[in-house]
Order: structure tokens, then C-alpha cells, then sequence
């Protein structure tokens, strides 16, 4: 039987070559031995202060780059337009404990030291467990920050089956396989985000190519000259070999050269070529708005119709009419 994966993607930034390299391209090719789901969750990104029409932009470029990208083979939707979530998400609420959300790592560091704190900060693991038991999934891709998250779900679902009956698919949490860790160009001790990370350190998937290239010349190396891939002493350079390996699709092992300057014209001219198709099939997405309406409106009708029995099943189980 098919394994049926989920992945979500929050659009409080723009998507970046780390997301590509570490998240994107490793979905893209499971679509091959696996029924993929992936949704932009903009629900998540209410849980912080937050300007409406940069919201709805994002969301929309961000799943536009993931069809961009090549997961038009898999379910791809927008979370809010399917209301199952929500509604999964407050009878999960209605299972969880106060004090097991409190204790949850993104919570206690999100709301440090902040006098206004959104309730929904507190509660989104309930609907990030939603999320995942309204497919059924059979497993999840996650990185070691969000596993605490995958363990909460795996048990609410497996009390909620133990209080009310056996609704839920228990999911597992896996490590990507072979994903890549794209740093910070700027700090190579930092991992490149699309929300926390350096302007100057971050590539963009829409980044312009002269952009890409004066990034990527600009990059902080390493005290000497020499050129190896050595993460703890030379961490600038080792980024800048593994940027180049994951975008050539060649081992690192076999990079050799000598000198930074030589290194760094390679990467920026690979990263350009990377990003070349994703940016041209955006283009092509983007200049006809009602097909892709069409795509992700469909995509949206056919997680609601996926989800359907699942929900009604957990409402009656709980005791709902």
C-alpha cells in the first residue's frame, strides 16, 4: 500500500534556495513512491502580528513556487480554503491538556519576554495536528525542530482513539532523506530562513540572477585560502561546496579549487541555473490568474472531499450530531 506523506509550508516569508534544497526537492522526488500532500498553512501565520495583504500575497506566491517547483503531481492546496482543519483543529483542542501545549518549545521561545501574546500561539499545535490527521497520514518529514510537534499529534490522536475509538491514523515522524542544510551566506553558523534570516545571506527563489550572483560573491569564507569542506573549521567555505554540490547534483568529494574567488563564481553560476526553470514556470503560472485560481481551487475541492469522511467520522465520535 502506498504511504501517504503531508508536509506544510507557512508563508511568513519568502521561499528560499534552503527551502528548496532542504525541504522542496526531496518532496519533489517522493512523489514518485508516495501519495504526497502538501498545503502553505497561513493559518499558522495568524498566531503572530501580521499585515493581511502581505498574507494573502505570500500564500498565494508560495504555493504558486511549490507547483513552480514540481509538485504538480501531488495534492497542493491553501490550507484556510479547506474549513475541515479548523474544525478538527477544536476537537483536538477539546482533547489536548494546557499543560502539554505549554511546554511546547516553539511557545515558550516565541512568547519570551513578549507582553501581547496570541492565544493562538498557545493552541496552533492542536491545528498543526489537524493538519496531519484529516489525510490520514502514514508519515511525516520533519526537521529536529518541529519532531516535538509530530510527537504531540501522535498522542492526541492516540488518546482521542483510546477515549472515543480507533478515528485516527498514528502518524511517524521521519528525517528528510538526504536533504540538504543550506546556511546563512552572511553566517554560516545560521541556517538560511525565509523569516529570520539575513537579507544580504539569503537567496530567494525569485531572486533576480544578478542578485543570486552578488549574493553569492559577497559570501563570508574563511581565514587562509584553502579550499576543503571542513564545517567546523572552515565553515563559510564548506557552505559554499555544499551549495555548489546539491545544485550541480555532484558529490562534494569531487570539488576541488583554488581559490574563493574561482569557488564562489561556480556557485552563483549554479544556483542561477537551479533556480532558472523554477522561476520561468512561475512566470508561466502567474501570467494566466484564473488557471491558476483553477489549480488551486481544485486542489482545495479535492482535500475537502478527501478529508470529508475522517471529520464526520471524529464528530460523531466525540459526540457530535
Amino acid at each position: 500500500m502506498t504511504k501517504r506523506v503531508f508536509t506544510a509550508f507557512k508563508p511568513t516569508g519568502h521561499l528560499t534556495l534552503g527551502n528548496l534544497l532542504g525541504a522542496i526537492m526531496p518532496a519533489v522526488r517522493l512523489q514518485d513512491e508516495a501519495d504526497c500532500v502538501y498545503a502553505v498553512a497561513d493559518l499558522h501565520a495568524l498566531t503572530i502580528k501580521h499585515d493581511p495583504e502581505q498574507l494573502r500575497a505570500r500564500t498565494r506566491e508560495a504555493a504558486t513556487l511549490l507547483l513552480a517547483c514540481g509538485l504538480d503531481r501531488s495534492l497542493v492546496y491553501i490550507q484556510s480554503q479547506v474549513p475541515a482543519h479548523t474544525e478538527l483543529a477544536y476537537l483536538l483542542e477539546s482533547t489536548a491538556h494546557f499543560g502539554e501545549m505549554r511546554r511546547m518549545i516553539q511557545f515558550r521561545e516565541k512568547s519570551a519576554g513578549q507582553e501581547e501574546v496570541r492565544l493562538s500561539l498557545l493552541t496552533y499545535p492542536a491545528l498543526m495536528a489537524a493538519d496531519i490527521l484529516l489525510h490520514r497520514v502514514d508519515v511525516v518529514p520533519v526537521g529536529e525542530d518541529q519532531r516535538q510537534h509530530v510527537e504531540l499529534t501522535r498522542d492526541l490522536a492516540l488518546r482521542f482513539n483510546r477515549l472515543y475509538g480507533e478515528v485516527f491514523t498514528v502518524p511517524e515522524a521521519v528525517q528528510p532523506r538526504v536533504a540538504a542544510r543550506v546556511m546563512d551566506l552572511s553566517d554560516p553558523t545560521s541556517k538560511m530562513g525565509k523569516s529570520d534570516g539575513s537579507a544580504a545571506g539569503t537567496v530567494y527563489l525569485l531572486d533576480r540572477p544578478d542578485d543570486i550572483r552578488r549574493k553569492v560573491m559577497r559570501a563570508v569564507t574563511d581565514s587562509g585560502t584553502e579550499v576543503r569542506h571542513d564545517p567546523v573549521a572552515k565553515p563559510g567555505v564548506s557552505n559554499l561546496l555544499a551549495l555548489l554540490a546539491a545544485c550541480s547534483d555532484r558529490p562534494i568529494e569531487s570539488l576541488s579549487y583554488g581559490s574563493y574567488g574561482a569557488l564562489k563564481r561556480d556557485v552563483a553560476e549554479a544556483v542561477v541555473e537551479r533556480l532558472r526553470p523554477v522561476q520561468e514556470r512561475y512566470t508561466e503560472l502567474s501570467a494566466d490568474q484564473a488557471e491558476l485560481s483553477r489549480l488551486l481551487s481544485g486542489g482545495a475541492a479535492l482535500a475537502t472531499r478527501r478529508t470529508a469522511g475522517l471529520l464526520a467520522a471524529a464528530r460523531q465520535a466525540i459526540g457530535l450530531p
